[in-house]
Parts: structure tokens; sequence; C-alpha cells
């Protein structure tokens, strides 16, 4: 199901919904600074389940989207300088891969102690993780988590969706939170900090060197 929203201003009735719906186990599609991301509580175990059967490659870091560096702090080892340039580029259109705290390991049940930190500057999710008083696990939405087959495209930016519409027949999913407008089809920069150098993962619409 669809619920408009005016994207500077969301209505609190309609983000009371979405955090019932996550608290409950449930999914939400929401819009962010890039493309639209399919999100669920970081606290529900069958919401990252439910997350995991939309088919986000298990190969890399899952991402956490975080209101503040300070929340992000609570999950992962940042640094001084990964501190710093996290402060610099947040927020904004930029993947964070850092090394998780073992609790956040054992909660994804993750091969590797490694997560990714996104900050977005869009007000839809920073309102939803307000009120939902923790941050979202969340993964692109792409054309491949539809039951269809697609081929790959040659750029991955193809399987991205543009209006809120399009993401009706995403399966699993139970709300979907649209503020009227198409979004853009463009992928986060992916930066890995773990080893204290910058390591460019992906150049997508966050510059850098900025």
């Amino acid at each position: 199901m669809i619920e408009y929203v005016v994207a500077e201003n969301p209505d609190s009735r309609v983000l009371k919904r979405a955090a019932s719906i996550l608290e409950g186990g449930g999914l939400v599609v929401l819009p962010t600074d890039t493309s639209w991301s399919v999100v669920c509580s970081i606290a529900s175990k069958e919401g990252i389940a439910r997350l995991k059967r939309l088919g986000e490659r298990r190969d890399r870091p899952p991402t956490v989207m975080c209101a503040t560096l300070s929340s992000a702090s609570e999950l992962c080892d940042i640094d001084s300088a990964a501190f710093r340039l996290m402060k610099r580029l947040t927020p904004g259109p930029y993947v964070f891969i850092l090394k998780s705290s073992v609790r956040v390991a054992k909660d994804f049940d993750l091969k590797r102690q490694e997560i990714g930190v996104r900050i977005p500057r869009h007000k839809v999710p920073l309102a939803l993780m307000e009120e939902l008083g923790r941050p979202l696990l969340s993964a692109t939405a792409k054309k491949t988590m539809l039951e269809a087959e697609f081929e790959e495209p040659e750029f991955p930016e193809e399987m991205l969706f543009s209006g809120g519409w399009e993401l009706e027949d995403l399966p699993h999913v139970d709300l979907i939170l649209d503020g009227g407008e198409d979004n853009e089809r463009r992928l986060a920069t992916v930066l890995d900090l773990r080893s204290g150098e910058v390591e460019v993962l992906r150049l997508g619409s966050g510059p850098y060197p900025d």
C-alpha cells in the first residue's frame, strides 16, 4: 500500500503507522537522497529475515541507516580519522564500510565483522528513525527483487526504480512512503574505512575526494 507524504514535512500519523509496521517485523519502502530503499527495524529478527529474502547479496556487508553519527558509533568502531571524514560528508549519499561491534555481528549473523553505515540527507527516513527511536537496516530497492527474472543491465542504475508506483509489486513489502515525485536513479558512493585509509569501492553520486 502507498501512503503519500510531503517529503519535507511527513505526516506524523503516517510515520507512526510506518514505525508500528517496522516494530511488528514489517518492511517499508521509502525515498532517500539517492534512490528508493527497503528498510526494516534493526531490532526485528522477523524484519531482518524478510529483508534478506528480497535477495540482497550475501557477499556484501549489510547497510544500516542511521540518523546521526552518535547512533552509528553504537554499532561499529569509528576512529578519529573516520569520524572526521564522516562528519564532513554526512548527511549525504555515502555508505561507509566499518568494523561492526561483536553484538551487531551476532545479531545480523555476519560472516565478517563489518557493516555499511548510511546517514541520508532526506527528511522521510530521518523522521521515520526519529519516530521509531532506532536505526534501520536498509537495502537499495532493485528490479531484481521482483519475482520476474531480469537480465543484468550494462549500468547498475538501470535496475533502480523511479516512481513510487513501480514499487507496488515488490514482494514482502507492507508500506510505501511516497513523496509524490520520482526519485533519481542514483547509487551512493561506497567508502571502505576499515584499514585507516579510504578505499573507494564504488564512486556514485557522492563525490570523492570532495
